[in-house]
């Protein structure tokens, strides 16, 4: 594990306890919508990265095969005693996305939310999870990103700085161009709210 990944590890255990607060403003904001929409209708055997503390998982259909990952042991366990009663199969496991410990092919699905502005290196990320997928398999990704906007993108690059110093957590993140350096290709994105926060649909060929 990384220098980088270490101290954005230690920020989220230390915020854990009252990361649903913080959190709040932004999941009033159509939020538990688009969480719907992201995890709905997934079915088989579905792997979420960065559970954080549980927040997708009312939405998931109660017959689905959930593991649960996250490298923040605070935040694993916050999702964990939250949902220890959930008549869902879930498996919460502590791993971190860019060194997952799976054999190939394992997943038909896998989700994440709002995850990779926080993961250090995004690329290598996104590869395992690829690795993970069965083939047909598809990743459903809810993720804030950069604005395609010239004057709003280059705002976002400026103020970058403060949440990446406090939080660990990068608004400008490239996602769509780092799923097609990872390998992907035919994703599909729609527009949530304006060109930042996307639900991305992409099938591992």
């Amino acid at each position: 594990m990384t220098t980088q990944t270490e101290k954005i590890k230690r920020r989220y255990n230390r915020v854990a306890q009252i990361y649903d607060w913080l959190d709040k403003p932004m999941e009033s904001f159509m939020f538990s919508e688009w969480r719907d929409i992201l995890v709905g209708e997934v079915s088989g055997k579905t792997l979420e990265v960065g559970v954080g503390t549980g927040k997708n998982i009312p939405f998931y259909p109660e017959d689905v095969d959930l593991t649960a990952i996250d490298f923040s042991p605070a935040m694993l366990e916050q999702a964990r005693e939250k949902f220890k009663d959930d008549p869902k199969n879930i498996t919460f496991l502590e791993m971190d996305v860019e060194d997952m410990r799976f054999e190939d092919e394992t997943f038909d699905f896998v989700v994440t939310s709002c995850v990779f502005c926080s993961v250090p290196h995004p690329v290598q990320g996104l590869k395992e999870i690829r690795r993970v997928l069965k083939p047909g398999g598809q990743l459903r990704m809810l993720e804030h990103v950069r604005s395609s906007h010239e004057v709003i993108g280059k705002l976002m690059d400026w103020l970058n700085f403060i949440p990446v110093n406090i939080w660990g957590a990068n608004i400008n993140r490239e996602t769509v161009d780092n799923l097609k350096k990872a390998g992907f290709e035919d994703i599909k994105v729609t527009e949530l709210w304006k060109d930042i926060v996307k639900l991305i649909e992409v099938e591992k060929g």
